[in-house]
């Protein structure tokens, strides 16, 4: 039987996805699935979901949870996992102390100040997650939700055994969004997307196996296809717009996110960009406020004994899990490193690539 276990389990959202989306294959249904966090309150949702889910749609799929990690690791065949140390707290601080010595950062999870003290928050864990497994499930596959993801998937090559990939569901979200932007059916677009982890690009962009990109400089002529305050989840897309029109390919991160990956919109000395490129607002206290809006809706939905419908939600990791299980292929853009994969860069650089 095969054993699937999550770390940091008590992430609902995600975790309630990929309990959704492994159990959406038939062959998987007859696996373990292990939860583990140390907060046992949401441990205890995700579980209470996790079992009812299971018994709504009749499947043998055993459920198990704990907070003792090396207890949920012996044995593994697959670890993911989605941890944020000390919770969203030290990201606030990262942010704040970096605003007060004039840098200003919209998330901070992946270069600058925050992304270094993200990095060095993380990857202490990670390494002993990774001893764990090395000691627990030596052959089993560590699939990787958490940032910084470079740095982290770069410290578990150097330094650990154990057989990794990192995930992102940027690319998958993007690439819907380009179809929004095109204004054509997504199952329409095919293309090709390398780069690094939050800074990948599409290469290629096709619809109907025909370059699209001469279509979107066409629609992008027109700011209300990306200007408008909901073109995008997070807001106006006006920064990537931008970055598309400069360098000629569309990259996969939101507006906010990749405005702190380049010296072009967030200076010190020049407030007035943030209004005219759509950035203002508080990321934190607005993803606060929908993750406790999540959190009550989730919990009445268990309380009510609401019936819960096996979707696939499009992320990664189950998909790599059935694929490796079934032997039957699947094409996902993963962050691995470069052994020789790219001829842009060598050594341990670490790309994400489809």
């Amino acid at each position: 039987m095969t054993k699937i276990v999550i770390i940091g389990a008590g992430s609902h959202v995600f975790s309630r996805r990929l309990i959704s989306d492994v159990l959406s294959y038939p062959e998987l249904r007859d696996s373990t699935i292990t939860l583990m966090d140390i907060d046992k309150e949401p441990l205890d949702l995700i579980t209470a979901f996790a079992k009812k889910l299971v018994a709504q749609h009749g499947f043998n799929t055993q459920i198990e949870s704990t907070t003792n990690r090396r207890e949920a690791l012996a044995g593994a065949d697959y670890v993911v996992v989605t941890i944020r140390v000390g919770g969203t707290r030290p990201r606030e601080v990262n942010i704040g102390i970096s605003a007060r010595y004039g840098v200003n950062q919209a998330v901070g999870d992946t270069i600058g100040p925050g992304g270094v003290f993200y990095g060095l928050r993380h990857v202490p864990v990670m390494l002993d997650i990774c001893h764990d497994m090395e000691e627990l499930c030596p052959d089993a596959w560590l699939i990787n939700y958490t940032n910084p993801m470079a740095i982290i998937c770069w410290a578990m090559n150097d330094y650990t055994h154990i057989k990794n990939v990192g995930l992102c569901h940027s690319v998958q979200h993007t690439s819907e969004e380009l179809a929004r932007y095109l204004g054509v059916p997504y199952d329409e677009l095919s293309y090709w997307v390398a780069g690094i982890n939050h800074m990948a690009w599409f290469l290629e962009l096709k619809w109907h196996g025909e370059d699209a990109y001469p279509l979107l400089r066409k629609k992008f002529k027109d700011p209300e296809i990306y200007s408008r305050p909901d073109a995008h989840w997070a807001g106006a897309d006006i920064v990537r717009a931008g970055i598309f029109k400069a360098f000629g390919y569309f990259n996969t991160e939101s507006s906010w996110h990749m405005s702190e990956y380049v010296p072009y919109f967030r200076k010190k000395n020049r407030p007035e960009l943030i209004e005219r490129f759509g950035l203002g607002g508080d990321f934190f206290e607005e993803m606060a406020k929908r993750r406790r809006k999540q959190d009550e809706e989730f919990r009445q939905q268990i309380r009510d004994g609401q019936k819960f419908l096996l979707s696939h939600s499009g992320e990664y990791a189950s998909i790599i899990i059935h694929s490796i299980e079934t032997g039957i292929p699947s094409r996902i853009n993963g962050n691995v490193k470069n052994n020789g994969h790219s001829h842009a860069q060598n050594g341990s650089w670490h790309y994400e690539h489809l």
